[in-house]
Parts: structure tokens; sequence; C-alpha cells
């Protein structure tokens, strides 16, 4: 089984970057031209052209490919991005190839991607529209989940829902989805939900996932 976790808005402050030709640290938002001003870095939204005349989201992914193992601006793998101990014991729990990041800015993501530091999120954060993603956007999401017939287990917030069914809707695979409201989400064909029943009501996804690694949610 894969398993697949929301991202989170808190990350780590060592997250590296890419960093434009003035030196300026590159941090990627929803929305460049609501950004306040700033002589330090430079904002910019993931499918903007970067400063070399291609897309960010292509140089990030040549960036994985040419130096994965040098790393020379300190990106940090995706579960390593986010401050929360839930994406670390997942992976050390059910290994680094069966976890995948739903990143509201870059979209399903290895564990193991080189991810530079971002502020994107499904969720409205009062005076900072810039980082709000809103479905009129375009965004060329990756998915970097193979369609091999495994399954794949789905923890996180409903805002991220749609994201995770439209990038798997053509996938042969039983694809569940852990959920915790009062109404049952209601799912394309080919999706099933479960409920988790907890009293946690901010970030119970984080539970789920201890509950998870623990063995204590049976599925």
């Amino acid at each position: 089984m894969k398993i697949v976790i929301q991202c989170a808005d808190k990350k780590r402050a060592n997250a590296g970057s890419f960093k434009s030709r003035e030196g300026k640290h590159v941090t990627f938002v929803a929305d460049p031209s609501l950004t306040p001003p700033s002589r330090e870095t430079v904002y910019a939204h993931p499918d903007d052209i970067s400063d070399d005349g291609g897309a960010w989201r292509e140089r990030l992914l040549e960036y994985n490919k040419v130096h994965a193992e040098t790393n020379p601006l300190g990106m940090l793998p995706a579960y390593q991005l986010y401050t929360n101990p839930a994406y670390e014991a997942l992976v050390h729990q059910f290994g680094i190839q069966k976890i995948y990041i739903l990143s509201a800015g870059w979209g399903l993501i290895r564990a193991d991607f080189l991810t530079p530091t971002y502020n994107i999120t499904f969720t409205s954060i009062k005076d900072k529209k810039y980082i709000k993603r809103y479905k009129r956007q375009q965004f060329s999401d990756f998915n970097m989940l193979a369609d091999d017939g495994e399954d794949v287990l789905y923890i996180g917030g409903k805002s991220y829902q749609p994201m995770f069914c439209r990038l798997l809707l053509n996938y042969r695979c039983r694809k569940s989805v852990i959920y915790n409201s009062i109404n049952e989400p209601n799912l394309p064909h080919g999706f099933v939900s479960s409920l988790y029943k907890t009293n946690t009501r901010t970030n119970w996804h984080y539970e789920a996932a201890k509950d998870l690694v623990n063995d204590l949610v049976k599925l």
C-alpha cells in the first residue's frame, strides 16, 4: 500500500531553495503579484519562467536529476521539509518508497523528492492572500505516483481531497480516503472513504498518521 499525506504550513528554517541571479532567495507562492515588497526575496509561482528561461517547475525536476547526490542548494527531501514528525514517522515505518506528499504547491511528490521551501495552501489565511491557491488558478501539478495497481491511501483534510481525486481519477487500484467530518465526502467513482473517529478538529490527519504507524488503524 502507498500512503499519501497532505503537506503542512510549517517548514524547517534550514530548508533551501533556488537563488536568483542577483543572489536573492526564491520563495514560491500562489500569487506573486500580491506579495509584500522585499529586498531579500524573489516571490515566484512554481510555473513562472525562471531567470534561466525555463519554468521553475522544470528547473526543479532537473535539479533533482542532476544534483540529487550533491544538493548544493541544501533543499530537503519532502518528508523532512515539514516540521511535524508525522512525515518522518511514516517513512521510517513503511519505507520511503511508499510515502508521498500531496503538496498544494508542487502536486503529488515522492517523499525523497528534493523540494524548495514554499508557501502555498488551499486554506485561507488572513493578511496572506498571496499564499491561497484557488481553483481558477493554473498549476501544472506533478504526479509522481505510478499507476501500478497497488492500493493507495490518502490522509488529509477535505480541501486537499479534490486534488487527490483529480490526480488519481483513472488509476486502476483501490483508492481510499480517510476523512474526519460530519458528512461523508462526495468522492468520484472508484474512490472509497473511511471515517477516522477523533475529537481533534485541526490537523487531525497527524493523529491518524501516528495511529497508522502504531498499527492502531485497521484498513
